[in-house]
């Protein structure tokens, strides 16, 4: 792919941004409209879940899939498709009329996601070379990333008490559609520059772990609510056992694998993918406890619970753009190493406003330390997954990343979930409030725990220079400036 101008850089990272903001709103989005979508189309309180959990599934389960669609079938043919699956899928769960059309919309968007974050990834490590322009590029792109996953909860209060359940997936239709179009105007096509290199799909690879890694995040998912030693939960986690291993076997003898083991050898990259596996488990983890905070002990409105995410959004974008700076002058350890220790100092503030009669402003310091160290983490941990990383490999590359990211958050939340829920069982009126409010304060203080651990991981960046990972080009060498 040739290098754009300037300008045409400038506008393509714009829309590049704006598809990523997309994504993270439809994170959240929907968790504020949950109870007005339950009550209109008849769910109960235990399939309700299913509009968010049917989205994570199939994201999860399709990243490492879209990561290699975006390597063989062209990025910006990759980015403009999912985009517009994001559009079509956003207006039939904004028309739908039944659960079940409501749960299909969310998966078919789910799909959409798996195929837009590897490609918009990819499409940064291509367009903007390694070193301090891919680190600004990532650090805007992160911006509206980090941002969306709490500005969705502002929007979805705003246009759920403003025009209804619907608006929140209506709202997608128009800015992904907008997306899409402008890209085939900015954004370089896939055939300009690209190389003749003739590589095949990993058809039976590909299959393997798509299905292992939806089956996986199935059970992870469904665990707390099915029950984990059911037989529905317990055959899922065999089943994706079984499909993982033979992925393996499937990879260890291709001739050209899904995954090829010169990735594995990047240490950069490694560590990048469990730096997002904890991130997204202790970090993105947070807004479904501050949610159930606000909603449930306080009893704010959908309104007011958007209104209050408007702190962390601010702290996370500003977060975001420190971390940029701090990965070019620290380097990339320093700069997660900084993020994890001050997000946990931050979430440690944040138990104090998990008490019944505690006032909003009680967790506002925490708000806003944790907030700008998750917005520092994220965009780090992105930097260090793509360096060091050939071109042709960087669709997979961050569909690997993205897996870990979708991954983290079901283990992350079902595990502090399942500890926040312990005491509630049988509880009612402010008894119950103040159980939630007390489980809320465990699971945090143990998310502020799990970012210690981050550290740790961070750390394993310290011998990063010295190590390429095989088959890369002699000049595609780790800067010394991420070390």
């Amino acid at each position: 792919m040739a290098a754009p101008d300037r300008r045409r850089l400038g506008w393509s990272l714009a829309l590049l941004a704006l598809a990523q903001l997309i994504f993270s709103l439809d994170l959240n989005i929907v968790y504020v409209a949950l109870p007005d979508i339950g009550a209109d189309l008849g769910f109960s309180e235990q399939t309700r879940q299913w509009v968010v959990s049917a989205y994570v599934v199939l994201a999860g389960g399709f990243l490492l899939l879209g990561g290699r669609a975006a390597d063989l079938l062209g990025r910006r043919r990759m980015f403009v498709t999912a985009l517009t699956v994001y559009a079509l899928s956003s207006l039939a769960g904004g028309l739908a009329g039944t659960p079940g059309l409501i749960v299909a919309a969310r998966a078919v968007q789910g799909i959409g996601g798996a195929l837009l974050l590897p490609a918009t990834l990819s499409l940064i490590g291509t367009l903007f070379e390694e070193g301090p322009r891919r680190n600004r590029a990532l650090a805007v792109w992160g911006g509206a990333g980090a941002s969306g996953l709490t500005v969705g909860a502002l929007l979805g209060g705003v246009l759920t008490q403003a025009f209804g359940w619907p608006a929140v997936f209506f709202v997608n239709v128009p800015l992904a559609g907008f997306v899409a179009v402008a890209a085939l105007l900015v954004i370089p096509d896939d055939r300009r520059g690209a190389p003749r290199v003739r590589r095949s799909f990993d058809l039976p690879g590909a299959l393997a772990v798509t299905g292992g890694a939806t089956l996986l995040v199935f059970g992870l998912v469904q665990g707390p609510e099915t029950g984990w030693t059911s037989p529905l939960i317990i055959g899922s986690f065999v089943l994706a056992a079984v499909l993982l291993a033979a992925f393996a076997a499937v990879e260890a003898h291709g001739a050209d694998p899904l995954l090829p083991p010169g990735l594995l050898r990047n240490r950069s990259l490694v560590v990048g993918v469990a730096v997002t596996f904890v991130y997204m488990g202790t970090f993105g983890a947070l807004p479904y406890f501050l949610t159930t905070l606000f909603q449930d002990v306080h009893r704010f409105s959908a309104l007011e619970t958007g209104l209050a995410f408007l702190v962390p959004s601010a702290a996370i974008a500003a977060g975001t753009q420190f971390g940029g700076r701090m990965a070019g002058r620290l380097g990339t350890r320093r700069t997660l190493v900084a993020g994890f220790a001050a997000g946990a100092a931050g979430t440690v503030l944040l138990a104090p406003g998990f008490a019944l009669g505690a006032a909003f402003l009680t967790t506002v310091p925490g708000l806003v330390v944790s907030g700008v160290a998750q917005g520092v983490v994220w965009t780090a941990m992105w930097i260090a997954a793509s360096t060091g990383v050939a071109s042709e490999r960087q669709g997979v590359a961050n569909g690997m990343a993205s897996t870990a990211l979708n991954l983290g958050n079901a283990i992350g939340l079902a595990a502090l979930a399942a500890v926040a829920n312990a005491g509630t069982a049988g509880r009612t009126g402010d008894v119950l409030r103040a159980a939630i409010a007390d489980g809320g304060r465990l699971a945090v203080l143990l998310a502020a725990a799990g970012m210690v651990a981050g550290i740790v991981v961070a750390a394993a960046l310290r011998r990063a220079a010295g190590e390429a990972e095989r088959g890369r080009a002699p000049a595609e060498r780790v800067p010394s400036d991420v070390l």
